[in-house]
């Protein structure tokens, strides 16, 4: 992600036998410079912000073991008590609020989680009521955000990275960051790769020996090169829960077949049958609590490990007309996301749904999504996270160092740099040129935020040629 120019020092090609300039690359090069120059020079800085954001979100995981310890555990003190007393128990804490889901204790000393409807919490989260699975004693409780349980810390440095704690205008700089990271990466991978060097061992490692700019170059271009494929997945998962683009993402994957599916938990009227059991034990927070018979979430839970939904789970409570949904959410490989919904009345099973039978393209968005989030492969997930962040702000601190080692001085004019000169396009043959216009109008159009800010740069070098060219008319 450099935002400097070419080395005007590079050695020659190795093995080749053309001149670039005669070549295809040779006449796109200048424009895929200039590019990444302005690029890398304006939305840097958007980078740079959610960089070192993501870099503390992917930590924050690790971090909230520490700082939410005495709510995530519980002394060993015995069997588990069943889920209904732990809920009760809950229940009892917070006469106030309607419980939602519970997501049972899933590993020894850690406690159960349940959710709830409470008055007080913010719009889109939960309150979170931490039981003791031993004892059912309340350990604490703290608001909850999302499908992966963020606690305040996490959801705190999700909200920074994600929206910059200013709603859906602060959404705008995410995506502005996420539409133009794989452009300037993809950019800078295609400079670094026809760039001219004296080994291959340059291509892919720092070259030893070099100093001052050269040095920062191939630091800078070695980096980006190991970095870039996983940049590139951030910036296309980042886009896919995006204001803009990502409406035009759900929109084909939906016309490609590749939506979403989920268990269908409606009953019809067998939820309002009498009969034994719990009363209104919980709802959805989004209809009327469950009033019919009710076989008791523990039941519920039996029903769905015997139809093979085991190991970690998360239990949505019963609203009028709708069943227990209990989900797998192991999402450390090999994934474990199936699901089925439960008959409250009898606990018998109504729908399942097994994560072999999603669409290939629900597959890959949700290992995409999850793998941005840092819960795909859990701490290994959370480490790749962390690098990248690392590398991406290193690339971004070098790329404005060459360009500082290129700075003004008394011996050159005032410039930002130097980037290719302009009317690179026109040397284009036309057969690459139609092409890439079109590519590039197709892509403005389904990642607007980047054809918009593309139009702006195109403006702004416009104007500053047109005052060149004024400024040389009257001899200033």
């Amino acid at each position: 992600m450099s935002v400097d120019a070419p080395d005007q020092g590079a050695a020659p090609q190795a093995g080749t036998g053309r001149a670039e300039s005669t070549s295809t690359w040779g006449a796109l090069r200048p424009l895929v410079l200039r590019l990444h120059f302005y690029a890398g020079l304006l939305i840097a800085p958007l980078l740079l912000v959610a960089a070192v954001s993501g870099l503390l979100y992917s930590l924050s995981f690790q971090a909230e073991k520490f700082v939410y310890r005495d709510e995530l555990t519980a002394p060993v003190s015995g069997p588990y008590l069943p889920l209904g007393a732990q809920l009760d128990a809950a229940r009892e804490a917070r006469p106030d609020a309607t419980v939602t889901a519970v997501w049972p204790s899933h590993e020894e000393g850690a406690t159960t989680r349940v959710l709830m409807d409470a008055p007080g919490v913010a719009e889109g989260r939960s309150l979170a009521v931490f039981v003791d699975p031993y004892t059912a004693e309340i350990r604490g409780e703290l608001p909850s955000y999302g499908s992966s349980g963020a606690l305040p810390l996490r959801a705190w440095l999700d909200e920074l990275h994600r929206d910059l704690h200013l709603g859906d205008l602060g959404r705008n700089y995410s995506e502005l960051a996420a539409s133009w990271l794989w452009v300037v990466a993809l950019g800078g991978l295609l400079l670094w790769l026809g760039r001219r060097r004296r080994t291959k061992r340059a291509l892919i490692l720092p070259e030893r020996g070099a100093k001052g700019r050269r040095r920062t170059l191939s630091w800078h271009g070695s980096v980006g090169l190991w970095a870039v494929t996983g940049l590139v997945l951030l910036s296309a998962t980042g886009l896919t829960w995006s204001r803009y683009a990502g409406e035009n993402i759900g929109a084909l994957q939906d016309r490609l077949g590749g939506a979403t599916p989920t268990v269908s938990a409606a009953i019809g009227e067998a939820g309002a049958a009498g009969g034994d059991g719990h009363e209104g034990h919980g709802g959805t927070g989004h209809g009327t609590q469950h009033q019919g018979a009710d076989v008791g979430i523990d039941d519920a839970v039996a029903a769905a490990r015997e139809a093979g939904v085991d190991g970690r789970v998360a239990v949505t409570l019963p609203a009028d007309g709708t069943g227990y949904v209990v989900k797998e959410t192991d999402t450390q490989y090999p994934v474990h996301l199936d699901s089925v919904a439960i008959d409250p009345a009898d606990g018998r099973v109504i729908d399942e749904l097994r994560f072999d039978d999603y669409p290939l393209l629900a597959k890959l968005t949700r290992f995409g999504i999850d793998g941005h989030m840092g819960v795909l492969f859990g701490l290994a997930n959370q480490l790749v996270l962390a690098a990248l962040m690392g590398a991406l702000i290193l690339l971004i601190v070098w790329g404005y160092r060459m360009w500082w080692l290129r700075r003004p001085t008394k011996e050159r004019a005032l410039s930002a740099g130097r980037p290719a000169p302009r009317g690179a396009w026109r040397k284009l043959p036309v057969t690459v040129l139609l092409p890439l216009a079109a590519v590039t109008a197709a892509a403005g159009w389904f990642v607007p935020m980047l054809g918009v800010s593309l139009l702006v740069f195109l403006a702004v070098d416009i104007a500053l040629g047109a005052a060149a060219r004024n400024r040389a008319r009257t001899g200033d």
